[in-house]
């Protein structure tokens, strides 16, 4: 085994698919990527010493809040202050009745990120600030999803975290060490953009159903979401295009038999071989043709039918009855779901083109240029990848958070029905009844959920309209 160390992190890899992932990076359409942190904005009011705006790294895991804010007071315990161990209580960070949320800070290093916010979480954190152990440019924490305890709370994770620079995270632990009161506000209304009454979103996937976690994990995103994503789509509220990552093989790699397995149209567009393994099971090739399939039944079904939510049924038709596991992993079975959506499998194949040509295909070029970020956009470099709105999406893919970062993205009044049914509600109302005013005799209140966060708005009671702040 080799041992790579990233950002503290250890993780190992098989020499054997270290190999070949080396061999496909070095072929990748863009070797400098640029990859670009998404953040969100961090409001220190008190102390007085501190106060200003900060900004910090969301986390890819868990559930930032898109669209909505959290404030509360800042806790830091010195006898756990990595986080890496649990903190003994289930309530040590709970708000008290009339209290606001805790938001813990935690310190880096030592064990993985999401650890350390599983082990705040399980103590009644209601978010988790990382503070940087160096003077650098903030990064994105990563989900070690290749790791099989970590698998095990990943899906868990419930509360928002985000990085932050060393330096705030020094001012923040001496205030609370001198006994300040420290409170601060996170913002997130700002991270997707909302310009009009439509969002634009991409999903970069694979077809590949043999790699661990990250597969099972888009696998179930896919159909836990269809329905919500052909709900907008079909109403015309998202303009929805799912996205597939290829590499190109080396020059001088193009006679082995690594390039030739794993590549099509003479090493142009290439995968990595799903099992690690060229003796045995499928090859890379198998898997880029299948990519290329999904792309053109999307495709089709937008210019023959006027359906591109066919593509949800067809990938979740394709995983259920075409798995790697089933050795049904091929084009007949593909083909038989195809058929069963009502498209012509022939104006399939003319769309993928002849694999087998020494020339570029148009749709899978098309795709590799895509991946290279433009303007502020950064470059897709890791699969799964959800991009709204031109911003790329950090934390869980999971039905309810997605769907929150995409309800998000609409201009504000705008959104459409989904987006303000009672599953997306934030459930701020619960803890204190919010801040807002209320009647417990009468069973009042002012306190309203959103998905974008509770408001204070003076209720309207049998025809009676109450009047205030709130």
């Amino acid at each position: 085994m080799i041992r790579i160390q990233k950002n503290r992190e250890m993780c190992k890899l098989p020499l054997t698919l270290l190999i070949v992932w080396t061999c496909f990076l070095i072929g990748f359409p863009y070797v400098k990527a640029r990859f670009v942190v998404e953040t969100n904005s961090l409001s220190v009011t008190s102390p007085d010493s501190i106060k200003g705006q900060y900004t910090s790294a969301i986390g890819n895991f868990g559930v930032p809040d898109y669209g909505g804010t959290l404030a509360g007071t800042i806790a830091y315990s010195t006898e756990n202050a990595f986080a890496c161990s649990e903190f003994g209580s289930t309530d040590k960070f709970k708000s008290r009745p009339g209290g606001q949320p805790v938001i813990v800070v935690v310190d880096r290093g030592g064990c993985y990120f999401a650890l350390k916010v599983w082990n705040a979480q399980k103590a009644g954190a209601a978010a988790v600030l990382v503070a940087d152990d160096r003077e650098e440019p903030l990064i994105t924490m990563d989900s070690p999803t290749e790791d099989t305890v970590a698998a095990d709370f990943l899906d868990n994770i419930t509360i928002p975290s985000a990085l932050i620079e060393k330096s705030l995270g020094d001012k923040l632990k001496k205030a609370i060490g001198n006994n300040e009161m420290v409170s601060c506000k996170l913002d997130w209304r700002e991270s997707v953009p909302h310009p009009d009454e439509r969002v634009e979103y991409e999903f970069w996937t694979s077809s590949n159903d043999e790699c661990g976690v990250r597969c099972q994990t888009q696998t179930e995103f896919v159909k836990n979401f269809k329905g919500a994503a052909q709900i907008l789509e079909k109403g015309g509220y998202t303009l929805f295009t799912p996205h597939y990552i290829t590499w190109f093989c080396p020059e001088a790699f193009l006679t082995t038999r690594q390039c030739k397995s794993q590549c099509i149209n003479n090493g142009r567009y290439c995968h990595p071989d799903p099992e690690q393994d060229f003796d045995s099971g499928y090859d890379g090739k198998d898997v880029v043709l299948q990519n290329l399939r999904e792309i053109c039944v999307y495709k089709i079904a937008n210019e023959t039918l006027a359906r591109p939510w066919l593509w949800w049924d067809f990938v979740t038709d394709f995983q259920i009855r075409c798995p790697m596991s089933q050795k049904q992993y091929n084009q007949d079975c593909a083909e038989q779901v195809i058929a069963s959506l009502g498209l012509e499998v022939q104006k399939i194949r003319d769309c993928m083109g002849d694999p087998e040509a020494d020339s570029d295909n148009q749709i899978l070029k098309a795709e590799q240029e895509a991946q290279v970020g433009k303007g502020s956009r950064g470059d897709v470099t890791m699969l799964p990848t959800l991009v709204v709105n031109n911003v790329q999406y950090r934390g869980k893919l999971d039905r309810g958070a997605v769907l929150k970062a995409i309800c998000s993205g609409f201009e504000e009044e705008r959104e459409p029905a989904i987006c303000l049914s009672p599953e997306m509600e934030t459930n701020e109302c619960l803890t204190n009844n919010g801040g807002c005013w209320q009647d417990v005799k009468a069973n009042i209140t002012a306190c309203k959920d959103t998905f974008r966060g509770r408001v204070c708005q003076c209720p309207l009671v049998n025809g009676v309209q109450f009047q205030g702040d709130g």
